[in-house]
């Protein structure tokens, strides 16, 4: 079993398809297609059932998955390992949700680079879902996802408190004008795509508002969002940190929600292994630093 067709089974049951998972590994489809057939021939039977949105596990294929992240990822941290002489440099692959990498993560990002220049940092924003898949895989050395997260292979280190605030356009001045004014089927819910942490409990609030029927129009920008509620096309749910922050605040209205909906906690993730590399050490030391003054 070759662990370049692994890396590339991973690659496609975490991208969804073919040409996705081409990208992110930086070749042509074709190579990709090439090497799920061979290893579908040699284990002898189908990983993928395909289809026209894509690809899915079989059955056969989510047995294997979690052993092809432990493989992948073990191949990439025995390469750090062997490099690692204890001085911070190379490269460092971090992920985050996007409202935490547009408010969050420029001071943390500028500090580190400062104090390690040696460090090659890239910084690749997803949902909280496909972060997590991408750490496991080792496509990510560790990333900002939302809270909770548990999970064996997982270690998980508190990064900042957040409160989330239902934003809508600046006409509606108070939530209870906002559900006074939609009795039957709400506004429409504007969202990230499947696997944001933020968009499931947008989707809870609805139902809970007596709007479970509403539309959904999934966005991939935070500009994006932001804009598409100040021109009163839906509501949303983001951190106040971010809201408070963007140029359009004085488009949009901030609603104030229960603690039970409001309180969401940003961890930053990592793989549990058994090497802590330098690259990655430094960058959590940063964090830490962050937090501390966060907290002051």
């Amino acid at each position: 079993m070759e662990l370049s067709d692994i890396k590339t089974f991973a690659a496609v049951a975490r991208a969804g398809g073919i040409t996705r998972a081409a990208e992110e590994l930086n070749t042509v489809q074709s190579n990709v297609t090439q090497r799920i057939k061979a290893l579908e021939a040699e284990i002898g039977t189908p990983l993928f059932e395909r289809h026209s949105r894509g690809m899915t596990l079989t059955a056969a294929g989510k047995r294997l998955l979690p052993y092809a992240r432990k493989m992948a990822a073990l191949s990439n941290e025995a390469v750090l390992a062997a490099r690692d002489d204890g001085e911070p440099k190379g490269p460092l692959a971090i992920g985050s949700m996007e409202t935490t990498a547009a408010v969050r993560l420029p001071p943390l990002l500028a500090d580190f680079h400062r104090r390690f220049p040696a460090v090659r940092l890239t910084l690749r924003t997803a949902t909280t879902a496909d972060l997590v898949a991408s750490v496991l895989d080792g496509v990510l050395d560790g990333a900002f996802v939302a809270g909770p997260i548990e999970h064996a292979d997982l270690v998980a280190t508190s990064a900042f408190r957040e409160e989330l605030v239902l934003v809508s356009a600046r006409r509606w001045t108070s939530l209870k004008e906002l559900r006074a004014a939609t009795p039957e089927s709400g506004p429409t819910a504007l969202a990230f795509r499947t696997g944001c942490t933020y968009r499931q409990r947008l989707e809870q609030i609805f139902v809970e508002f007596g709007w479970p029927s509403a539309a959904r129009f999934e966005l991939g920008t935070l500009d994006g969002m932001i804009g598409c509620v100040a021109a009163d096309m839906g509501v949303t749910l983001l951190p106040r940190a971010v809201v408070e922050r963007t140029a359009m605040i004085g488009n949009v209205s901030i609603h104030t929600l229960n603690p039970a909906h409001a309180r969401v906690e940003t961890l930053f993730i990592q793989r549990r292994s058994g090497h802590q590399y330098s690259a990655l050490s430094s960058f959590i030391s940063c964090l830490k630093k962050e937090d501390d003054v966060i907290a002051a």
